[in-house]
């Protein structure tokens, strides 16, 4: 005699299993978040750079010591100079060292490049520079897509996202003040003007630039100084050093006059406020180093950096201020 299970039995046993078994993978997708958790801690204590891919790109992320995956972390994109690499960002401007001190996660991206390992890398910024800029890269797209992937592994703090960069860099930086206002808090410059030919940033956005008045390849009042690319058509007529802090002062809509807040030998730093938003625009200015990150270590054809202002120490101080940290 054949017996059959009631069609109800059967879907309260099915059901019943179910709940037996969703625990149990609950508790294993939360063991593996804790394995994930321990492995980025304990590479972050080892001080270690990881690489991410981001549309065939590499993109550099240093985790600092004693990052806490639970607590989400401010993260600070860094851009290196036109003809440079994601590698030479990481390893001569001391961000690593400060993202420890401060506790920030630093991703260094690498730019446009046509070669494999991707050396010799530019960023489209507008009108500067190179192959970036000749074959239109989107790297706006690019900068947002990294962000979403660093943001994506690490929890990072959507609300304190960050952009440095130098020379071709910074202009970077410029460009993503004007056209990702949405993802970026503020951004500071080194050594690179805006080259935009338009912008027009979502919301008041703070801006802090640093240049020194000695720079022999973005002249600080205006053009290509005799040390930029030996191929002047990948470069541009570079915006000089006041024309880019007036634009800010513009598009924020800043009505007060800029006052002194730092003021020593070698160098200074002038903030404008009264600004849409309570953002502010400052300049930052070293009397000598030419074309360098002020405060680094790294030499370039004989000159040293200035040391009279460390950069990341106010890019740093900037940023905290413009989160309102």
């Amino acid at each position: 005699m054949e017996f059959s299970v009631p069609l109800c039995l059967r879907g309260c046993i099915s059901a019943a299993a179910l709940a037996l078994l969703l625990p149990a993978a609950q508790a294993q997708e939360t063991l593996r978040e804790r394995i994930k958790e321990r492995m980025e801690q304990r590479r972050a204590d080892k001080g270690g750079l990881q690489e991410l891919q981001v549309q065939g790109r590499k993109v550099l992320v240093h985790l600092p010591k004693g990052f806490d995956a639970a607590r989400p972390a401010p993260l600070v994109l860094a851009f290196h100079g036109g003809g440079g690499h994601a590698e030479h960002m990481a390893e001569n401007y001391g961000l690593t060292q400060k993202a420890d001190e401060a506790g920030f996660v630093v991703a260094f991206p690498n730019g446009y490049s046509k070669l494999p390992g991707g050396r010799f890398a530019t960023w489209n910024a507008g009108g500067c520079c190179g192959d970036a800029r000749d074959k239109d890269s989107d790297d706006v797209g690019f900068a947002r897509a990294v962000v979403a992937a660093v943001q994506a592994r690490f929890k990072t703090d959507p609300a304190r996202v960050f952009a440095t960069g130098m020379s071709n860099g910074g202009m970077m930086s410029h460009r993503l003040a004007c056209e990702a206002a949405d993802v970026f808090r503020a951004v500071a410059a080194v050594a690179g003007t805006d080259a935009t030919a338009s912008c027009t940033p979502s919301k008041p956005i703070p801006v802090l630039h640093i240049h020194a008045k000695d720079d022999t390849h973005v002249l600080f009042n205006g053009g290509a100084g005799p040390d930029a690319f030996r191929d002047t058509s990948k470069v541009m007529d570079f915006v000089s050093v006041p024309e880019t802090i007036a634009r800010w002062t513009k598009r924020n809509q800043c009505t007060a006059a800029p006052q002194r807040t730092l003021d020593k030998p070698g160098a200074w730093c002038e903030t404008t406020g009264g600004c849409a938003g309570g953002v502010q625009v400052q300049l930052c200015v070293t009397e000598g180093g030419g074309h360098s990150w002020p405060g680094a270590d790294m030499q370039r054809r004989g000159k040293s950096p200035s040391q009279a202002l460390d950069a990341n120490d106010e890019i740093w101080r900037f940023f905290q201020a413009a989160a309102g940290r």
